[in-house]
């Protein structure tokens, strides 16, 4: 009986204990394996990896990171680094906790709303009270850290859309700061209130990711709530420099000015709130920070419902048990603790985004409409589509389809509201980041993976919206020349990217018409798909941009565009890492580049001469095509596994660079299972050796006949595959349907 109590009171990683029987068990819980353990959320936060050490819960709005990219030694510079994250692992200045954050995206927005703890005179200028730190931890759910110049420790938890620190101050005057001006936000501006001497309320504008227009601006709300009562509080605000008798008559400290005991609303860009202290002896003071994207009342409702009347350990509890259940649904057998921190770690990032928008009573902002919307289950946002149609999506219906099934549902929720599916979304603002028409894609492959409890007419509906309406069409433009020729020229930005994102995204669309009985439609768009072929150099055995006049463009250099560079035809890459990029026609490419011999040697030469990149998601399949060709399936296994050791490490530069919300994750957690979603939109698995002797999948019963599905590895001399089982039989094919392998329910693989 006392197992229970026990647990609740002392969660995993909490340092209070108690003497005697309590004790123990508490000692015997912690010696229980949890996967939740293996998490490192330090992975990814150096190599560009854009990932954050702070806690977040599954899915969650609200997350706390420390905010180190805003100070240097030299305190008119930023720090080195100034990426898309609040955190950098080589940097070392730290100038508060942030409390809405993205997870590994290549453009800054968000990371706003710091509090930070200091201790004596009262200073507000973060490049003067910011500081070095030592003493990090970071598990599932919990952040912790010392601030070297404060002598204070901070620790941090979060629910959905609370964020919560617990501050350890030593005895003396302390401070605890609110900095509305600090942020990687392309947006300026903010409003605060001090409500009373235990509360704070107030809003940050946010927006233009990746310096889309500030049109697109809009506000985050927040309520502070803190533990201890203010003994002094106030309000600062940092204006223009004014000179003389003006600036003494404005109240100016320097260029700052500081309202002392402020109840009034405080509006500007470089704006914030202290609550100041004096303690008699080192002492705690906790703070609850609510978010909502629709107002502070909805904030404050959100911090009231999730954190009223809990601890920050009671919090911490409930985050890290979220996790651990939906870290469990995947368990791995065998391999090294290493291999288990970075699968689970990438698992940990595959299920922050997309995250959840609407606040406890269901509101959210809809797209471009200005009203409020109310979600039936959860509306979800941050849709980076280009990079996670490719595998994430797909992870999701295998693991999670009640998450995947919201997600389509919110997808649809913005068609509605837009009269767009979207591209890349980012909190009720359509940013229209890079090139393609990806939501097709997605709609599709979770369809065809029996998830059907959605609006499928309508979904049907939106993808021929995209893919046929010619002029006004923001998904993808250009496509008069794409259905007249068959591909984009070089008139258009991208223009053999996009010519196969839209060829993707119309194969996607075929496969769709074909499961609802559209005969026509199948054929139309399957004959649209294969479009690419138009661009294929034989010569070259590569694709390569064609001009308006229908003449090769000239000069062509097959390596412009490697490493992000500028390239006509291409989007981020080269023609090297986009040829091979139409995974559901490689018979037809190997046909036009002369038969599987040539085939096999000019994708081999891929890696041979360093032109893969594994942080680039157009070649992100390549490893895998080998799989197409009988006799050279082993490359693909030899590859795999190369490319895991090599660019995925229990470290900070433990991704191959931006995680892309998850896709670079979602490419790890596949491999190491031995599984593949080679073709995006369709429901298909290449098989590869996996990492693990054993992986178990809870399959969700509302949508899966077998209760789990077992990967098994049978490991001799641990050489290339030997042969393949499925449900006991033999399987002769490296292919398997999402069909096939879930209804048997068991695939082993034998290695030589």
């Amino acid at each position: 009986m006392l197992l229970i109590p026990v647990k609740f009171i002392f969660p995993k990683h909490s340092k209070v204990c108690v003497l005697g029987v309590f004790c123990f068990i508490f000692q015997l819980l912690q010696a229980q394996e949890y996967v939740a353990d293996y998490v490192n959320p330090f992975i990814g936060t150096s190599n560009y990896g854009a990932t954050f050490p702070g806690p977040i819960a599954p899915r969650g709005m609200a997350s706390v990171s420390p905010f180190n990219v805003a100070g240097s030694k030299n305190p008119l510079e930023k720090d080195s680094q100034w990426l898309s994250t609040p955190y950098v692992n080589e940097n070392t200045f730290l100038t508060g906790f942030s409390h809405v954050n993205l997870s590994g995206v290549g453009c800054p927005d968000l990371g706003v709303l710091l509090l930070m703890p200091t201790t004596g005179v009262l200073e507000t200028n973060h490049l003067k009270y910011g500081t070095t730190y030592s003493n990090e931890i970071a598990k599932t759910g919990y952040y912790s850290v010392e601030l070297d110049k404060y002598k204070t420790k901070v620790e941090l938890t979060a629910s959905e859309r609370v964020g919560v620190s617990r501050i350890s101050f030593p005895k003396g005057e302390s401070n605890i700061l609110l900095n509305l001006g600090l942020g990687l936000t392309n947006e300026q501006g903010a409003m605060v209130k001090i409500v009373s001497p235990t509360e704070i309320e107030g809003l940050r504008t946010v927006g233009s990711f990746c310096y889309n227009s500030p049109e697109d601006a809009y506000p985050v709300y927040f309520v502070a709530k803190f533990s201890r009562p203010a003994q002094k509080f106030g309000v600062w605000k940092s204006l223009p420099e004014y000179n003389g008798l003006e600036a003494q008559w404005m109240g100016y400290n320097g260029k700052t000015r500081i309202m002392e005991n402020a109840t009034r609303a405080v509006v500007g860009d470089s704006i914030g709130a202290y609550f100041s202290y004096y303690f008699d002896k080192s002492e705690i003071v906790e703070v609850k920070i609510g978010v909502s994207y629709v107002s502070i009342e909805n904030a404050r409702a959100n911090l009231v419902e999730e954190s009223g009347g809990k601890t920050f350990v009671d919090i911490y509890s409930e985050t890290y048990d979220k996790w651990n259940s939906l870290l469990s649904r995947i368990q791995v057998e065998g391999g090294t603790h290493d291999e288990k921190a970075i699968f689970y770690t990438a698992l940990y990032h595959t299920l922050i985004h997309p995250n959840i928008f609407n606040d406890v009573n269901g509101e959210f902002p809809e797209i471009k409409t200005g009203k409020i919307g109310t979600a039936k289950g959860n509306r979800y946002t941050v849709f980076s589509l280009w990079d996670t149609y490719r595998n994430l999506h797909q992870l999701m219906s295998l693991a999670y389809p009640r998450q995947q099934l919201d997600m389509i549902n919110s997808m649809l929720g913005m068609y509605e509201e837009n009269g767009w599916l979207p591209k890349w979304e980012l909190n009720s603002t359509e940013t229209f980041t890079m090139v393609g028409d990806p939501a097709s894609i997605v709609i599709t492959d979770t369809y065809l993976k029996g998830i059907h409890d959605f609006d499928v007419d309508k979904a049907y509906k939106a993808m021929l919206k995209s893919a046929d309406q010619i002029t006004e069409n923001p998904l993808r433009p250009g496509l008069k020349d794409y259905l007249e020729k068959g591909y984009l020229t070089t008139l258009s930005k991208g223009s053999v990217s996009t010519t196969q994102e839209y060829n993707i995204a119309d194969y996607a669309i075929s496969l769709m018409a074909k499961a609802l009985g559209k005969n026509d439609d199948y054929k139309r768009f399957f004959k649209r798909s294969l479009s690419y072929r138009k661009l294929l150099d034989t010569d070259l055995k590569l694709l390569r941009p064609i001009n308006h006049d229908g003449s090769w463009y000239e000069p062509f250099d097959s390596d412009a565009g490697a490493n992000f560079t500028e390239n006509v035809g291409f989007i981020e890459g080269n023609a090297w890492q986009y040829t091979f990029m139409q995974s559901y026609d490689i018979n037809g490419l190997k046909k036009l580049i002369g038969g599987d011999k040539s085939f096999t040697k000019q994708l081999q030469k891929v890696f041979d001469t360093d032109r893969f990149d594994m942080a680039n998601e157009p070649d992100i399949a390549y490893p895998y095509l080998f799989n197409y060709v009988s006799g050279e399936e082993y490359r693909a296994q030899k590859l795999v596994q190369e490319l895991a050791r090599k660019y995925f490490k229990n470290s900070p530069d433990g991704l191959p660079g931006n995680d892309d919300t998850g896709t670079m994750s979602a490419w790890v957690v596949f491999s190491m299972m031995g599984i593949y979603p080679v073709v995006p939109g369709e429901p298909l698995y290449t098989i590869v050796t996996p990492v693990f002797d054993k992986i178990t999948i809870q399959l969700d019963s509302k949508y899966y006949s077998n209760k789990e599905l077992r990967i098994e590895r049978v490991k001799n001399s641990g050489g290339s595959i030997k042969y393949i089982e499925l449900d006991g039989a033999r399987h002769k094919k490296y292919f398997v349907s999402h069909e096939d392998l879930l209804t048997s329910g068991h695939l082993k693989i034998i290695q030589n």
